[in-house]
């Protein structure tokens, strides 16, 4: 390495084959990413490390190992060829799946392998004539009259991804439009440059650097998509919830009714009025998709809660310190988490249960916090409460950010506390 451009294209292939080896990680560890996608880019990722490998081999060996290695640079500048022209019809494979479309039922893959087997017919004939490009004995590189031949199929392939790109862009998502088009543009940039300035490789460093930022973006698209599923996932979570209300309670709150219609007229006007109200703010909370206001929830508690109190007469005593009522949350927070210190709480062998419901604003947000004197129960419990607190937990943290805390031993009552 005597002058500052074999140095710089050391530089670059050592750049671009740490920038491959750290994506293929990426891609190895990344949660986020699966199923085709994940196979895509570790194939993808695969075949540029060994592009870049190449590379870093053919610079020591031409530049530094000296005139015995002339078939080693041979070798290497072989595979660096072969490697970085195979991504190309992989990227037309990927826009149809991307764009909805099935690879394997599908012509256009079939035509970018069919350019891309000219370019490899090209590449064996290059090795056994001096046309386009040699190594001597002496192991020195040179390039051919004919050298641009070998790069117009590559041109071609690179023409024929941003057409297949433009014809199905209304199927693709933006991300990965921009993960395309940069993966396209910025090799061919760095391609053409290469071809008028002679010894510096920059398209090595080019489609090091496209690769990763074409990952990062699908990668983005990957996550919004898993945190959309995520939260869907929740909502169809509560809205079983809600349709899966539990038969008896709905039984006992009629039988209620029934019989206060001849002892207490007025007392089962105001029950059917609050277990209305209880029914009515379930079932709008199965298509409420964002966070709503607290006093909504406050109120659907409340009516809940009416409809208990007649059903536990001096078994259940509430008291409510919510003066901080300005702030929301997700729908069907505060109820449940109610409904499960009444349904685990109340125990006739037991004292009566006492709940409080208390809000306060701090400097980060909003705390609320609901705290009985039921029997509490453990960490190692699998039962409903968890599952229905895990529920939960999973909404707060997806629509806004908030955390569910819970203190809670046997025979030493609950406090939930909710963050926001």
């Amino acid at each position: 390495m005597n002058n500052w451009i074999d140095l710089t294209n050391f530089a670059i292939a050592v750049c671009g084959f740490i920038v491959t080896v750290l994506g293929l990680s990426l891609i190895i560890i990344s949660p986020y990413i699966s199923g085709f996608h994940k196979k895509y880019f570790k194939i993808f990722f695969t075949f540029l490390i060994l592009y870049t490998a190449s590379d870093l081999i053919s610079q020591l060996s031409l530049c530094l190992f000296g005139e015995n290695y002339s078939v080693l640079s041979k070798l290497a500048v072989l595979g660096e060829s072969f490697f970085s022209s195979i991504c190309l019809p992989l990227l037309t494979v990927y826009i149809l799946y991307s764009a909805g479309g099935s690879p394997k039922k599908n012509l256009l893959p079939l035509i970018s392998w069919l350019i891309w087997s000219i370019y490899f017919a090209i590449l064996i004939i290059t090795q056994f004539t001096k046309c386009i490009y040699y190594i001597t004995d002496d192991n020195i590189y040179h390039r051919g009259k004919l050298y641009p031949l070998l790069l117009v199929p590559l041109v071609v392939l690179s023409l024929y991804n941003y057409a297949v790109l433009f014809f199905k862009r209304k199927y693709i998502s933006k991300k990965h439009l921009i993960a395309f088009i940069i993966y396209l543009t910025l090799p061919s940039v760095c391609m053409l440059v290469q071809m008028f300035l002679y010894g510096l490789l920059l398209t090595v460093i080019g489609t090091s650097i496209a690769s990763i930022f074409m990952f990062l973006f699908i990668l983005s698209d990957q996550i919004e998509h898993y945190i959309m599923q995520k939260e869907e996932n929740a909502r169809q979570r509560a809205s079983i919830n809600v349709l899966e209300m539990r038969p008896h309670f709905i039984n006992n709150t009629l039988t209620s009714i029934y019989y206060l219609c001849e002892q207490n007229p007025e007392k089962a006007q105001a029950l059917i009025l609050n277990f209305n109200t209880y029914l009515r703010k379930n079932f709008t909370a199965i298509v409420k998709e964002n966070a709503i206001p607290f006093k909504e929830e406050l109120e659907h508690t409340k009516a809940y809660l009416a409809v208990e109190s007649v059903r536990f007469e001096d078994k259940l005593f509430v008291e409510y310190d919510t003066p901080h009522t300005h702030f929301r949350i997700p729908p069907l927070t505060l109820q449940p988490i109610v409904e499960n210190s009444v349904k685990h709480g109340i125990d006739p062998e037991l004292e009566p249960l006492h709940i409080l419901i208390r809000t306060r604003e701090t400097e980060s947000g909003s705390i609320i916090e609901v705290c009985d004197n039921g029997p509490g129960f453990t960490d190692t419990d699998k039962d409903e409460p968890h599952i229905a607190l895990a529920n939960i937990k999973e909404r707060l943290k997806l629509m806004c950010n908030g955390e569910l805390i819970i203190k809670s031993n046997e025979n030493d009552g609950t406090s939930v506390i909710i963050r926001i």
